[in-house]
């Protein structure tokens, strides 16, 4: 059973990677890009992760990604295997912060150049509470650091418009539960609600989970690039 308190859990595993396996995946990810795949995984990219109910695919990049930003997905085999070792190495770990947790799915390598950035949004737990995969939270792994901004950030809020009561929803906690249809930046409701900031720059390598009821977002990039790995942890029924 999944609790509420495990998709609203912020939470990180310190030398989740090791030094050698960060250098592995940049110049894994390096040999990717070679002299023109910035520019093809970037600005020529038609493709995004994001997507909201009755919009395109350029109006939700322009939502969340409105400079846009580098996604390689799927990722080359060698980092994949890299990653998914560390998360057999670190599921003690994981799941004494999610006891829910069964598996990770597939990894993207993102990278935001300057002035790039991610817009405030909140993932969900699932498409419906019927379908048997949970999404209990995000997790993220820095590489390399811009040399300034693109600090990933959590945000925090009272107000009441993001919750609803859902008693007895089938695999949850009976308790308050979320509403996330629409917790991104095109709707008025969600963009002019009250909320606290707390940025973080965790040490390359350290992995950060946030909730999938947690609102979180990248700050733009000032100079250097922010190279980072990300994922899902979920549950299976």
């Amino acid at each position: 059973m999944i609790h509420i308190a495990e998709t609203l859990t912020v939470s990180s595993i310190e030398n989740f990677l090791t030094p050698n396996e960060i250098t592995t995946l940049i110049t894994t990810v390096d040999n990717v890009l070679g002299d023109t795949g910035i520019r093809r995984f970037d600005a020529e990219r038609t493709t995004t992760l994001h997507s909201i109910p009755g919009h395109t695919s350029d109006q939700a990049m322009a939502i969340y990604e409105p400079a846009g930003r580098l996604e390689i997905h799927p990722p080359p085999e060698l980092a994949t295997n890299v990653l998914d070792e560390a998360v057999q190495r670190a599921m003690p770990a994981l799941r004494r912060a999610l006891p829910a947790l069964t598996s990770c799915r597939e990894w993207m390598y993102v990278e935001y150049a300057p002035g790039q950035h991610i817009t405030p949004h909140i993932d969900g737990i699932a498409p419906h509470p019927a379908d048997p995969v949970r999404q209990l939270a995000g997790i993220s792994v820095v590489l390399e650091h811009a040399e300034a901004g693109g600090e990933f950030f959590v945000e925090t809020t009272s107000h009441p418009a993001l919750w609803s009561d859902q008693k007895g929803c089938d695999g949850y906690d009976p308790a308050m539960a979320f509403t996330h249809d629409g917790a991104d930046h095109s709707a008025d409701w969600f963009r002019t609600m009250p909320r606290t900031r707390w940025n973080v720059r965790p040490a390359p390598g350290t992995a950060v989970l946030y909730g999938a009821q947690v609102t979180h977002g990248t700050e733009p990039v000032h100079a250097g690039r922010e190279r980072k790995f990300i994922s899902w942890l979920i549950s299976e029924a």
